[in-house]
């Protein structure tokens, strides 16, 4: 089995880069292109670092916000969910539940305060603080000791549920306005199975460094992570095996590798998230042929209109 063709998208620019930059070693050429909001990627150091590997042509950089933050430039999610308070309905009435409730009152006790005082977006904050400093720095801060296990799964789920219907399943914008992005993966696969055949690729590799929010929408475009029964305020209870976690989807540093592979009966397509293989959805081989994965998003593949999926309802005449 021979690598032909890595493709590789990367959420936040702490993505581990020394990982990526021995990955793609020995190919002739490779690309990157991230967004506006990725300009602190740091550049000069890829540079530097790519001089150093024997062989390599320098990588070729572009920034493309069309692909990496496609949800700005889609007009019906911005109107029907970014701008929409009723968009994140579940999240308001999740807020409100018993489950924050009790939440708010053991952190109101543990600071011998009034519970009038502790309100649910104080409670976000402080479990936020703890998890920023337990990622960043691998500190069990004094704000981890307002939180037990049972109130941690509470605060994630509320999170879960805002990205559910802000970047997910919620509605079928979310997913939608990744059209762009996902016919670019398959172009340049396809791109790549001609020039193949004829013995010469001429891209490599291509990194495409984006947002978290680039990739939940993708992700579940493509029908990754798909619970049977949808994320809302009231079901908290029957959720705790639910595959939509965004704590393990995109996590700092996520990351996603489509790899494509020259085998002797024919090209194999590997996806792996934050570099763990996943398998496609309805498909049991971790490596499919090619044409499998394709035949499986035909649908996908002959629509899912940017422009038309983006498009505002034109008012009455």
């Amino acid at each position: 089995m021979q690598r032909s063709q890595p493709n590789i998208i990367l959420a936040t620019v702490q993505t581990r880069i020394q990982t990526y930059l021995s990955l793609i070693q020995g190919f002739s050429k490779y690309f990157f292109y991230n967004s506006t909001e990725t300009c602190c990627f740091q550049w000069d150091k890829m540079n530097h670092r790519g001089q150093d590997m024997q062989g390599e042509v320098g990588p070729s950089h572009k920034i493309n916000d069309g692909l990496m933050r496609f949800f700005d430039q889609c007009q019906k999610f911005v109107e029907d969910v970014e701008n929409n308070q009723t968009a994140l309905e579940e999240v308001h009435l999740f807020k409100a539940s018993a489950e924050m409730k009790r939440v708010q009152m053991k952190m109101a006790d543990q600071l011998q305060m009034p519970y009038n005082r502790i309100t649910p977006d104080l409670v976000e904050a402080a479990f936020f603080l703890c998890s920023y400093e337990f990622a960043i720095k691998s500190l069990n801060s004094a704000w981890c000791n307002l939180f037990d296990e049972t109130d941690a799964q509470v605060l994630e789920y509320k999170n879960d549920l805002k990205q559910y219907w802000k970047r997910g399943y919620g509605h079928d914008i979310n997913r939608k306005s990744s059209c762009n992005l996902f016919h670019d993966l398959f172009n340049r696969f396809d791109q790549a199975a001609r020039e193949i055949r004829f013995g010469h690729v001429s891209e490599a590799v291509t990194i495409q460094v984006g947002h978290a929010e680039t990739l939940l929408p993708l992700l579940a475009l493509m029908g990754f992570f798909r619970d049977e029964t949808a994320l809302t305020a009231d079901n908290f209870d029957v959720q705790n095996g639910r595959t939509f976690r965004t704590s393990r989807i995109v996590p700092y540093a996520a990351n996603l590798l489509f790899v494509l592979y020259d085998c002797s009966e024919g090209l194999r397509l590997q996806f792996l998230l934050n570099e763990t293989p996943q398998n496609f959805p309805d498909i049991m081989h971790q490596a499919p042929l090619y044409d499998t994965v394709r035949e499986t998003y035909r649908e996908l593949l002959h629509g899912c209109n940017f422009e038309k999926e983006c498009e505002l309802p034109r008012p009455n005449s």
